[in-house]
């Protein structure tokens, strides 16, 4: 201001304590000589304007409908399954079957460790294509197709349990808020009591929305609004509360993790000082409050005035909507159909390459029992192989437990 002014804050209650009107009470006093003005948080409205004037806003403001929000995530024993959809669970133990066999079908006739009795090459077929789950088969592979396919599949199976993983973890560790109400309209459909302060202009607002008087319960303090909300409607409390966007940002900044705003159904113009009409101070004073709101100290007073009460919870500043909704959804086929296309296209590839040459190199003989004989003309037996792919016989018990008398001379003149 360019010239001081002397001036005596007068509160608005009775003597003992309580408001002595709402806020259209208060403003009225200036109407009526009174009092010279009224500084706070006095909403401007159109209707309060006609008999009084007001400064340009110091805080834009507007009403905002708090609901509560419910973990929509519901966790439980099984909550393991949840990240994909049964049609990928399906697809993927599908997959493990179908290259477990086409590399057992490529690897039987040249590779011992796909070799044996008929359960012992059943397991053999769904230890190999689990194993590679892990990338920890303990057969090893030599023919250059089932190479192929499995460093295909290992591929698949590395982007399938990583997005698993990451799923899993998101499931498990986020919160998926959601709000119980949506709307303004909702709450008027379904006859929800709504809460809003008592002093507020707000009570007419939402009486001429179509609330009834019995549906609306007026609170006092940002506590008494967390306890009608936590009862809900059915138990004597709210179902939403309607606060404007200032208190609404420090009710946020204390219980940001229980509520969310979801609608601003009425827009107001903000927080203004009252004065006569015709007063010189109004001029004055709104370019005083310009002045402040566009420099450095406007920002410090808001940050000082919506510091939040809750460690836990963001700016209320800085962050409008604390809670804003994570929406998620279960990996399905549709994620990884390409994916498996090439899988399947790979096998069918692989099979159809040894199918080929396997029936023109025994043409006219038993398909069957040629299948069951080992590959002699193969290159692969010119592979060096580990020993333990050879099947060898192991020694008798009693020929470890009881040497022959010249191993035994033999073995002591060579530690001579």
């Amino acid at each position: 201001m360019p010239y001081d002014i002397s001036y005596d804050f007068i509160p608005f209650e009775t003597p003992d304590g309580k408001p002595a009107g709402d806020h259209n009470a208060l403003v009225y006093q200036v109407y009526l000589g009174k009092y010279d003005a009224v500084v706070g948080d006095t909403t401007m409205l159109a209707n309060r304007s006609s008999y009084v004037d007001f400064t340009f806003p110091f805080i834009k403001s507007g009403v905002g409908l708090i609901v509560p929000v419910e973990d929509q995530v519901k966790r439980d024993s099984i909550s393991f399954l949840k990240p994909l959809t049964w049609k990928l669970w399906m697809t993927s133990f599908l997959f493990f079957f179908l290259i477990g066999f086409t590399v057992w079908a490529v690897e039987h006739r040249v590779n011992p460790d796909f070799r044996g009795p008929r359960r012992y090459q059943a397991s053999t077929i769904f230890w190999f294509a689990f194993s590679t789950m892990v990338f920890a088969p303990r057969e090893r592979v030599f023919s250059f197709g089932a190479r192929l396919l499995v460093i295909t599949w290992y591929f698949i199976v590395l982007l399938l349990t990583q997005s698993y993983t990451a799923s899993l973890a998101s499931l498990l560790t986020s919160r998926q808020l959601d709000p119980t109400i949506t709307s303004m309209r909702s709450l008027l459909e379904k006859g929800e009591n709504v809460g809003y302060p008592r002093t507020s202009f707000i009570f007419g607002k939402l009486k001429e929305a179509g609330f009834t008087r019995s549906s609306l319960i007026p609170f006092d303090s940002a506590e008494d609004c967390d306890k009608l909300l936590r009862k809900g409607s059915e138990k004597g409390g709210v179902a939403a509360a309607f606060l404007e966007v200032p208190y609404m940002k420090l009710f946020l900044g204390q219980y940001c993790n229980a509520y969310q705003m979801v609608e601003e159904p009425f827009s107001v113009d903000g927080f203004g000082f009252v004065f006569p009409i015709g007063s010189p101070l109004v001029a004055d004073v709104s370019r005083a409050i310009l002045k402040v709101a566009e420099s450095p100290k406007g920002k410090e007073l808001e940050l000082a005035w919506f510091r939040k009460k809750e460690e836990t919870c963001p700016n209320p500043v800085t962050t409008a909507d604390p809670n804003p909704s994570i929406s998620s959804r279960q990996l399905g086929v549709d994620s990884f159909w390409v994916l498996f296309l090439i899988a399947f296209l790979m096998c069918v590839f692989t099979l159809g390459k040894f199918g080929f040459f396997f029936v023109k190199d025994n043409q006219g003989n038993s398909l069957w029992q040629e299948f069951h004989e080992p590959d002699e003309i193969s290159y692969i037996n010119n592979v060096e192989k580990c020993p333990c792919s050879l099947n060898q016989e192991a020694p008798a018990a009693e020929d470890v437990v009881n040497p022959p008398a010249d191993d035994i001379h033999q073995d002591t003149r060579e530690q001579l």
